[in-house]
């Protein structure tokens, strides 16, 4: 395998230099801090990120105060006490994107998230909870028991609450192919994804850094090389 020093030191001649790449990393993940995100907030993030793909990211961000209203500020309780008219007038409600399946997922996981929650004194203690060298265990879990948060949604769902979370992107898949990591180029059988976890975590008790840092400086060393305004823009940091 390519070192992680060479595959950085890329990644900053790529950007302009080292101080540069640092400032694109984003904030450390803090997964302790999870624990204090309330349920609201839980759900209100699934439904963003599950709404958001396949769609165009500024879009949902720019309506989103109208899905705060028509969720009922998401509260995983008050939902799941509404009648079934509720539901069914959602998918004419302006305010929002109007995918049946969608509104759909929100309601299942307004279940998910309350059940998990009594079980555990809160979603977000679950979350915290959860060895952060193990993302493949917690992303299966979220794809088993939870809506449409399968893939790429649960992983963004997860960094979106500063979970920390590696993006099996198609530029980081490609980088640590490039290193020599022996996966396939859409890795998403078991043995790939292990694989991927597997790497991360090395680079990760290697450098100290965090998964999510690691996963943006393999996605920076490779690919087209966006500015760091791009970068900024899409990823909000």
């Amino acid at each position: 395998m390519l070192s992680f020093q060479k595959i950085r030191a890329r990644a900053a001649d790529r950007k302009g230099g080292d101080d540069v790449l640092m400032s694109l990393l984003g904030s450390a993940p803090d997964n302790a801090a999870v624990a204090r995100i309330a349920d609201d907030r839980i759900l209100s993030t699934m439904a963003e990120r599950i709404f958001a793909a396949g769609f165009v990211w500024r879009v949902i961000e720019q309506k989103w105060p109208g899905f705060e209203e028509a969720f009922l500020r998401f509260e995983p309780k008050r939902l799941l006490f509404q009648p079934e008219d509720f539901w069914h007038d959602l998918a004419s409600d302006k305010r929002i994107v109007r995918n049946p399946q969608k509104i759909l997922a929100v309601r299942e996981n307004a279940f998910f998230v309350d059940r998990v929650s009594k079980e555990h004194g809160g979603f977000g203690k679950f979350l915290s909870t959860w060895p952060a060298n193990d993302q493949l265990g917690l992303m299966a879990y979220l794809g088993k028991y939870g809506s449409r948060l399968g893939g790429n949604t649960g992983q963004y769902f997860l960094r979106w609450l500063e979970w920390d979370t590696f993006i099996v992107s198609q530029d980081m898949v490609a980088a640590l192919r490039d290193a020599g990591l022996d996966i396939a180029e859409s890795p998403t059988s078991k043995k790939d994804l292990a694989k991927v976890q597997a790497q991360v975590n090395e680079w990760a008790d290697e450098t100290k850094l965090p998964r999510k840092h690691i996963s943006r400086i393999l996605a920076m060393s490779i690919g087209q090389n966006n500015s760091p305004e791009t970068i900024r823009e899409y990823t909000g940091e």
